[in-house]
């Protein structure tokens, strides 16, 4: 059950993420989260660093879609000056709103990869779909609404067992 929230890749943050090595094993599309991946939960707009990175996610020939558990007017104040294709209210980790955005793309599980802050809907809910996941260090933890404080709890254990097991390898960082 554990080894359904290990992700197949572990980061700090998306600008980590080598692109061009997925996109030589065959990954066309990327479907990322947006609160404390992309930017923190209470800031409205991207920065110039991820714009930036979006260019280039675009650039070398990615389609982009970002699927959040927030609200319509969340989602959309940040994506649409983007031009970037959203889903709200996904209720990850739900298989519907994954689905959805591979169908936006036009893409199957094999060329998709879900990138996210949260084991509990971002990591599960692709693992769950055969996705390639990659995990993310959040970006502001003290803007998370209550839901995702209690996830965060649950990851927190999940984690010492999987660590017990021998599974999970990368050391948190101290803050």
């Amino acid at each position: 059950m554990f080894e359904t929230l290990l992700p197949k890749l572990q980061v700090d943050t998306v600008f980590d993420i080598d692109l061009e090595d997925l996109y030589k094993r065959g990954y066309r599309g990327i479907v990322t989260d947006l609160d404390n991946t992309l930017v923190g939960a209470k800031a409205p707009n991207a920065t110039p660093e991820l714009i930036a990175w979006f260019a280039k996610v675009k650039e070398l020939g990615f389609q982009l879609v970002i699927v959040s558990n927030n609200n319509m007017n969340r989602v959309s104040v940040f994506a649409t000056p983007l031009d970037i294709q959203f889903v709200h209210a996904a209720r990850k980790p739900s298989h519907a709103p994954f689905r959805k955005a591979m169908k936006l793309m036009g893409l199957n599980e094999k060329q998709t990869v879900v990138v996210g802050d949260q084991l509990l809907t971002d990591v599960l809910g692709g693992n769950r779909l055969g996705l390639f996941t990659v995990l993310v260090l959040p970006i502001a933890i003290g803007d998370e609404g209550w839901r995702t404080r209690f996830n965060r709890r649950i990851e927190r254990i999940a984690i010492a067992r999987l660590r017990k097991m021998g599974k999970w390898l990368k050391e948190e960082k101290k803050k």
